[in-house]
Protein backbone atom coordinates (compact mmCIF):
# COMPACT_ATOMS: atom_id res chain seq x y z
CA UNK A 1 0.00 0.00 0.00
CA UNK A 2 2.94 2.41 0.85
CA UNK A 3 3.93 1.75 -2.92
CA UNK A 4 0.78 2.64 -4.43
CA UNK A 5 0.11 5.72 -2.11
CA UNK A 6 4.31 7.36 -3.30
CA UNK A 7 3.23 6.83 -7.16
CA UNK A 8 0.35 8.37 -7.12
CA UNK A 9 1.06 12.09 -6.92
CA UNK A 10 3.51 10.95 -9.76
CA UNK A 11 0.81 9.98 -12.27
CA UNK A 12 -1.17 12.59 -11.46
CA UNK A 13 1.52 15.54 -12.41
CA UNK A 14 1.91 13.37 -16.04
CA UNK A 15 -1.60 14.07 -17.14
CA UNK A 16 -2.82 16.92 -19.41
CA UNK A 17 -3.31 20.35 -18.22
CA UNK A 18 -7.31 20.59 -18.18
CA UNK A 19 -9.02 23.47 -19.97
CA UNK A 20 -9.63 26.69 -18.22
CA UNK A 21 -11.08 29.41 -19.93
CA UNK A 22 -12.38 32.36 -17.78
CA UNK A 23 -13.37 36.17 -18.25
CA UNK A 24 -11.72 38.19 -15.74
CA UNK A 25 -13.70 41.20 -17.25
CA UNK A 26 -14.71 43.62 -20.04
CA UNK A 27 -14.08 47.23 -20.45
CA UNK A 28 -14.80 49.65 -22.94
CA UNK A 29 -10.95 50.65 -24.24
CA UNK A 30 -11.91 53.24 -26.55
CA UNK A 31 -14.69 55.68 -27.79
CA UNK A 32 -14.50 58.05 -30.10
CA UNK A 33 -17.98 59.83 -31.61
CA UNK A 34 -17.89 62.84 -34.49
CA UNK A 35 -20.44 64.75 -35.84
CA UNK A 36 -18.37 66.29 -38.78
CA UNK A 37 -21.53 68.93 -40.12
CA UNK A 38 -22.61 70.03 -36.54
CA UNK A 39 -25.85 71.19 -36.18
CA UNK A 40 -26.61 71.31 -39.92
CA UNK A 41 -26.46 67.65 -39.86
CA UNK A 42 -30.34 68.06 -38.46
CA UNK A 43 -31.45 70.79 -40.86
CA UNK A 44 -30.98 68.19 -43.43
CA UNK A 45 -33.31 65.21 -44.81
CA UNK A 46 -30.54 62.59 -45.76
CA UNK A 47 -30.56 59.25 -46.64
CA UNK A 48 -27.77 57.56 -44.84
CA UNK A 49 -25.57 55.19 -45.76
CA UNK A 50 -24.13 53.10 -43.08
CA UNK A 51 -20.97 51.48 -43.62
CA UNK A 52 -19.72 49.16 -40.57
CA UNK A 53 -15.96 47.43 -40.13
CA UNK A 54 -14.75 44.86 -37.86
CA UNK A 55 -11.40 44.25 -36.35
CA UNK A 56 -10.25 42.38 -33.64
CA UNK A 57 -7.10 42.47 -31.96
CA UNK A 58 -5.22 39.65 -29.06
CA UNK A 59 -2.45 40.29 -26.94
CA UNK A 60 -0.84 37.99 -24.75
CA UNK A 61 -0.86 39.73 -21.21
CA UNK A 62 1.01 37.04 -18.94
CA UNK A 63 1.33 32.98 -19.54
CA UNK A 64 -2.65 32.14 -19.56
CA UNK A 65 -3.90 35.93 -19.70
CA UNK A 66 -5.14 37.43 -22.97
CA UNK A 67 -6.49 40.60 -23.73
CA UNK A 68 -9.17 40.55 -27.15
CA UNK A 69 -10.12 43.83 -28.22
CA UNK A 70 -13.33 44.46 -30.70
CA UNK A 71 -13.04 47.53 -32.96
CA UNK A 72 -16.45 48.31 -34.49
CA UNK A 73 -16.31 51.56 -36.96
CA UNK A 74 -19.57 53.07 -37.87
CA UNK A 75 -19.75 55.86 -40.39
CA UNK A 76 -23.04 57.32 -41.79
CA UNK A 77 -22.45 59.09 -44.52
CA UNK A 78 -24.69 61.12 -46.96
CA UNK A 79 -22.71 60.92 -50.81
CA UNK A 80 -20.18 62.22 -50.11
CA UNK A 81 -20.95 64.02 -46.47
CA UNK A 82 -20.25 62.45 -43.56
CA UNK A 83 -23.17 62.61 -41.46
CA UNK A 84 -21.50 60.86 -37.83
CA UNK A 85 -18.91 58.59 -37.10
CA UNK A 86 -18.26 56.49 -33.91
CA UNK A 87 -15.64 54.37 -33.18
CA UNK A 88 -15.57 51.69 -30.59
CA UNK A 89 -12.96 49.27 -29.12
CA UNK A 90 -14.51 46.93 -26.43
CA UNK A 91 -11.96 44.69 -24.50
CA UNK A 92 -11.82 42.19 -22.35
CA UNK A 93 -9.41 39.72 -20.68
CA UNK A 94 -9.77 36.46 -20.79
CA UNK A 95 -7.82 33.46 -18.71
CA UNK A 96 -7.39 30.71 -21.21
CA UNK A 97 -5.33 27.44 -20.44
CA UNK A 98 -4.66 23.92 -21.69
CA UNK A 99 -5.79 25.45 -25.03
CA UNK A 100 -3.22 25.19 -27.70
CA UNK A 101 -2.65 25.39 -31.49
CA UNK A 102 -6.03 25.62 -34.38
CA UNK A 103 -8.72 25.63 -31.07
CA UNK A 104 -6.79 28.73 -29.41
CA UNK A 105 -6.67 30.77 -32.51
CA UNK A 106 -10.23 29.81 -33.03
CA UNK A 107 -11.81 30.74 -29.43
CA UNK A 108 -9.57 33.88 -29.66
CA UNK A 109 -11.08 34.85 -32.86
CA UNK A 110 -14.66 33.90 -32.42
CA UNK A 111 -15.98 33.01 -29.04
CA UNK A 112 -13.71 35.89 -27.00
CA UNK A 113 -15.04 38.74 -29.99
CA UNK A 114 -18.68 37.52 -29.74
CA UNK A 115 -18.81 38.08 -26.19
CA UNK A 116 -17.72 41.53 -26.82
CA UNK A 117 -19.91 42.08 -29.19
CA UNK A 118 -22.97 43.11 -27.42
CA UNK A 119 -21.26 45.31 -25.37
CA UNK A 120 -19.54 47.58 -28.08
CA UNK A 121 -23.33 47.41 -30.14
CA UNK A 122 -24.90 48.84 -26.79
CA UNK A 123 -22.28 51.68 -26.01
CA UNK A 124 -22.52 52.65 -30.00
CA UNK A 125 -26.50 52.72 -30.13
CA UNK A 126 -26.32 54.66 -26.37
CA UNK A 127 -23.92 57.20 -27.85
CA UNK A 128 -25.72 57.66 -31.02
CA UNK A 129 -28.80 58.34 -28.73
CA UNK A 130 -26.72 60.76 -26.82
CA UNK A 131 -25.62 62.51 -29.69
CA UNK A 132 -29.63 63.30 -30.77
CA UNK A 133 -29.20 60.57 -33.76
CA UNK A 134 -31.71 57.86 -34.00
CA UNK A 135 -30.79 54.60 -32.44
CA UNK A 136 -28.65 51.87 -34.79
CA UNK A 137 -29.67 48.45 -33.92
CA UNK A 138 -26.80 46.58 -35.53
CA UNK A 139 -27.70 43.07 -36.06
CA UNK A 140 -25.63 39.81 -34.59
CA UNK A 141 -22.35 38.63 -36.54
CA UNK A 142 -21.70 35.17 -36.55
CA UNK A 143 -17.92 34.91 -35.65
CA UNK A 144 -17.64 31.42 -36.65
CA UNK A 145 -18.46 31.92 -39.81
CA UNK A 146 -16.42 34.87 -40.36
CA UNK A 147 -13.35 32.86 -39.15
CA UNK A 148 -13.80 29.97 -41.14
CA UNK A 149 -14.29 32.32 -44.09
CA UNK A 150 -10.85 33.94 -42.94
CA UNK A 151 -9.26 30.51 -42.75
CA UNK A 152 -10.54 29.55 -46.52
CA UNK A 153 -9.59 32.89 -47.61
CA UNK A 154 -5.85 32.25 -45.91
CA UNK A 155 -5.99 28.55 -47.50
CA UNK A 156 -6.41 30.05 -50.90
CA UNK A 157 -3.75 32.77 -50.91
CA UNK A 158 -1.59 29.78 -49.77
CA UNK A 159 -2.37 27.89 -52.58
CA UNK A 160 -2.02 30.46 -55.22
CA UNK A 161 0.95 31.66 -53.91
CA UNK A 162 2.74 27.54 -54.09
CA UNK A 163 1.18 27.64 -57.60
CA UNK A 164 2.59 30.80 -58.71
CA UNK A 165 6.17 29.46 -57.13
CA UNK A 166 7.28 27.35 -59.80
CA UNK A 167 6.79 28.83 -62.64
CA UNK A 168 8.19 32.11 -61.73
CA UNK A 169 11.38 30.02 -61.53
CA UNK A 170 11.01 28.86 -64.90
CA UNK A 171 12.73 30.13 -68.02
CA UNK A 172 11.63 29.85 -71.96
Amino acid sequence: MTEETATAPAAAEETPSEQKFAVQRFYLKDLSFETPQGAAAFNKQWQPKINQDLNAKTTKIDEDLYEVSLRITITASDGDETIYLIEVEQAGLFTIAGIEGQQLTQVLNTTCPGMLFPYGREVIDSTLVKGSFPPLMIPPINFDALFVQAMQQSQAKAEQAAAEEPSEGTTH
